[in-house]
C-alpha cells in the first residue's frame, strides 16, 4: 500500500449461505451485506441474516440492505441484529431515514442512483446535501426496479468533488474495480467499494475465489496514487 493512500474498505453484499460468509471474511473484507427485500434473488429474512452474521469476526461489519421497508420490518430487523449498519436502497427520503433511524442516531448509508443515460441529469452534490445525515453515499447504476443490476455507470462524469464519503457500487469485477478506484477516489473524502453479482457464479451464490480476486484487485488500486 502506497503511504498517504488510505485503504479502500470492501464490502461483499446479498450473502445467503455460511460458506460465502466464511469467504468473504477470509479475503479481508471489512463488511458483509444481508438483502432484506423479497423480491431480490439474493433476498433473506433478518432471521437468516441474523444466523449468518454470528459467524463474523470482530470489527467485521454487517450491512442490512432495505427498500422503502415499513417501521415494523426495520424495527424486526434491528431486533435481530442490532449491530448492523443500515442500508436505504429504495426511495426513502432524508426524514424517512431520520425517522427509520430513530432521529439519525444510528448509521445509515443511503443509496444514490446513478443514470446509465448520460443525457439523464443527476446531481450528486445536491444528493449529498440532502442526505448529510448518512455516513456514506453509497453509488448504483440506477435500472428498473431496485439494485443496480449489475451494471457499471460512467465513472467519469461524477462531480471533480464530492464533500462525502462515498462507496462505489454498481457492476464492479475483480477485472474493473482498480480503475474504478483510481478514478473516483481523487473526488471525495473517502472511498469504499461494494460489490455483488462480480464475485458470484450464480444470483446469491458467490465465488470464493472471485471475491479474493476482487479483494487483491482492490489492494492494487491500493498501491497507486490516483
Amino acid at each position: 500500500m502506497t503511504p498517504g493512500v488510505p485503504r479502500t474498505r470492501i464490502k461483499i453484499c446479498g450473502l445467503t449461505r455460511e460458506q460465502d460468509v466464511d469467504a468473504a471474511v477470509a479475503a479481508g473484507a471489512d463488511a458483509v451485506g444481508f438483502v432484506l427485500y423479497p423480491p431480490s434473488p439474493r433476498a433473506v429474512t433478518p432471521q437468516r441474516a441474523a444466523e449468518l452474521a454470528r459467524r463474523l469476526p470482530p470489527f467485521v461489519t454487517p450491512v442490512l440492505l432495505l427498500v422503502n421497508a415499513a417501521d415494523a420490518d426495520i424495527d424486526a430487523a434491528l431486533q435481530a441484529l442490532p449491530q448492523a449498519l443500515l442500508q436505504f436502497h429504495g426511495d426513502e427520503t432524508p426524514d424517512r431515514c431520520r425517522t427509520a433511524t430513530h432521529g439519525g442516531r444510528r448509521p445509515f448509508l443511503r443509496a444514490a442512483r446513478i443514470p446509465l443515460d448520460p443525457s439523464t441529469q443527476f446531481d450528486l452534490v445536491e444528493f449529498v446535501h440532502h442526505y448529510q445525515q448518512a455516513q456514506a453515499i453509497l453509488l448504483d447504476a440506477h435500472v428498473d426496479g431496485y439494485g443496480g443490476g449489475g451494471k457499471a455507470f460512467d465513472w467519469s462524469r461524477l462531480p471533480a468533488s464530492v464533500n462525502a464519503h462515498l462507496v462505489l457500487s454498481g457492476g464492479l469485477t475483480p477485472a474493473n474495480v482498480t480503475d474504478g478506484i483510481l478514478q473516483v477516489r481523487p473526488r471525495c473524502l473517502s472511498l469504499a467499494v461494494d460489490v455483488s453479482s462480480g464475485v458470484e457464479h450464480a444470483k446469491g451464490i458467490k465465488d470464493a475465489g472471485k471475491i479474493h480476486q476482487f479483494v487483491a484487485a482492490v489492494r492494487a488500486a491500493d498501491g497507486h496514487p490516483a
